[in-house]
C-alpha cells in the first residue's frame, strides 16, 4: 500500500479517545455484558417535548426542505443574540454569529479562521481531547499548559505569561470545564481577560456548560468581565448540553464581524446550513425558558455529590468536588503506583482502565486522553442507580 495514500493532516488526527470508550461500553451492552458506562459527555435526559414538538411541525413545512442561508436561519441568529443578552449580558448582533453543526464544528471553524501555519494556541490541560486537532490542522501549534488539584485545575496569568512569544496567536479558554468540572471564579477570568487584551491575543471561550454550575458557584462569560476584549474573542456555545439535545447538531460561534463573516465563507464550503428541523428545534429550546434546564442541574448537582462522596472513599482515590459541567475527575495515581489490581499488571491509567472494563464491567475515560495521565473523567450524566453501582463496582475491584 502506498506510504501515501492517506492525508499526513489527517493520518496524524488522534482518534477520540471518550468516543472510543463510549463505542467500547456499547459494544459490550449489545453482547449482553451489564457494563455501565461514565464515557459519555451528554445527559441522559430526553430533549424537552416542546422542542420536539416544533421539529415535528417543522418537518411538515416545505420551507425548511430547501437550503437556507449558510450562516443559520435569520430567527435562530437572531435567537442567540437574545439568550446571549440574557444569559450573559452581551450585547451583539445577528451579524455576529455563525450557526455550526454542533460545538464541534465551532471549534473548528474558528480555529480555523483564525490560526495561521505556525501559530501557537495556548491550551491548557487537562484539555477536551478535540481541541488540539483543529489547531494542527490548521498549522498551528497547540501549547500546553499542564494544572492540577492545587489550582483546582485552573491556569494562571504568570502561566499564561511565562509561555507567550511572539508566535502566541490565540488562548482556548473552557470555564466550566470538560473534563475537570472546575469553574474559574470571576476575578481569575477578569485576569486572563485583562492579559490577553494587553497582548493582543484572541481568546476562543468555550461556554457550552454555562447553564450546569453547582454548590454556589457562578459563570461568567469573559467578554463580559472584560468588553474590551470582544474585538479579539469568540464565544463558542450550542444547544446541546444545556437542553439534553446533543444528536439535534446545533452549535453556533459569536465573535467580531469580520471573524464571523470569514468562517461562515468556509462553512459555506463544506457543510453550508444546519439541518433546517435541528435550527427550528432550536429556537425553540432558546424561547422556551429555562425551566428544563433548572430541573436537569438540580438532578446533576445532586449526582456530583453523591460521586465525588463514593470516588473520596476509595482507598488510593482523591476526587475535587464538581464545581460545574458533569464530569468527576479523580486521580487515581495512587492505585496505578500499587503496580496491579486484582492480580493484573497495571502501569498506566490507559491500563488501570482497561481492567475496571473487563473486571469490573465499568467503562471511564483515562486521563491520557485529555493530557492528563493519572486521572479518570467520569461522567456524572447517568440515572442514580448505575452511578452508584458503578463506583461501587470499582471501589470493590480495588479493595480485591
Amino acid at each position: 500500500m502506498p506510504h501515501d495514500r492517506i492525508a499526513r493532516r489527517v493520518a496524524a488526527i488522534a482518534p477520540s479517545a471518550t468516543r472510543a470508550v463510549d463505542a467500547k461500553a456499547k459494544a459490550l451492552q449489545a453482547a449482553g455484558e451489564p457494563v455501565i458506562g461514565f464515557g459519555a459527555g451528554e445527559p441522559d435526559f430526553p430533549t424537552p417535548d416542546h422542542i420536539v414538538a416544533a421539529a415535528a411541525e417543522a418537518c411538515r413545512d416545505p420551507r425548511n426542505h430547501r437550503y437556507t442561508p449558510a450562516a443559520g436561519l435569520p430567527e435562530l441568529r437572531t435567537a442567540i443574540v437574545a439568550k446571549t443578552a440574557r444569559d450573559s449580558g452581551i450585547e451583539v448582533d445577528p451579524g455576529q454569529v455563525l450557526v455550526t453543526n454542533g460545538g464541534k464544528h465551532a471549534v473548528y471553524n474558528a480555529l480555523l479562521t483564525i490560526v495561521d501555519e505556525g501559530d501557537e494556541v495556548l491550551l491548557p490541560a487537562p484539555y477536551w481531547t478535540t481541541y488540539p486537532e483543529p489547531i494542527r490542522l490548521a498549522g498551528g501549534v497547540p501549547v500546553e499548559l499542564p494544572t492540577d488539584e492545587l489550582t483546582g485545575f485552573r491556569v494562571t496569568v504568570d502561566q499564561l505569561e511565562a509561555a507567550r512569544t511572539e508566535r502566541t496567536k490565540a488562548l482556548v479558554f473552557v470555564s466550566p470545564s470538560n473534563p475537570t468540572g472546575s469553574v474559574y471564579p470571576r476575578d481569575e477570568i477578569e485576569a486572563i481577560g485583562r492579559w490577553a487584551h494587553e497582548h493582543g491575543i484572541w481568546v476562543l471561550t468555550d461556554e457550552i456548560y454555562e447553564h450546569l454550575v453547582y454548590r454556589g458557584h457562578e459563570f461568567h462569560s469573559m467578554p463580559a468581565v472584560v468588553p474590551e476584549l470582544a474585538d479579539r474573542c469568540i464565544i463558542l456555545n450550542g444547544v446541546a448540553k444545556t437542553y439534553a439535545m446533543t444528536g439535534w447538531r446545533v452549535g453556533w460561534m459569536i465573535g467580531p464581524a469580520d471573524a464571523v463573516k470569514a468562517a461562515t465563507n468556509l462553512q459555506s464550503h463544506s457543510t453550508s446550513n444546519v439541518a433546517n428541523v435541528s435550527q427550528r428545534a432550536a429556537i425553540a429550546a432558546l424561547g422556551g425558558g429555562l425551566d428544563d434546564v433548572a430541573r436537569m442541574r438540580d438532578a446533576f448537582a445532586r449526582r456530583a455529590e453523591v460521586m465525588h462522596k463514593m470516588l473520596s472513599g476509595i482507598d488510593g482515590v482523591t476526587c475535587l468536588e464538581p464545581e460545574g459541567a458533569f464530569y468527576a475527575f479523580p486521580s487515581f495515581k495512587a492505585v496505578v503506583e500499587r503496580g496491579s489490581v486484582a492480580g493484573r499488571p497495571v502501569r498506566s491509567t490507559i491500563e488501570l482502565a482497561e481492567v475496571i472494563l473487563e473486571e469490573a464491567k465499568v467503562a471511564v475515560v483515562p486521563g491520557e486522553a485529555f493530557a492528563a495521565p493519572g486521572y479518570f473523567r467520569m461522567s456524572f450524566a447517568l440515572g442514580d442507580d448505575d452511578l452508584g453501582e458503578g463506583v461501587q463496582r470499582i471501589a470493590d475491584l480495588l479493595a480485591r
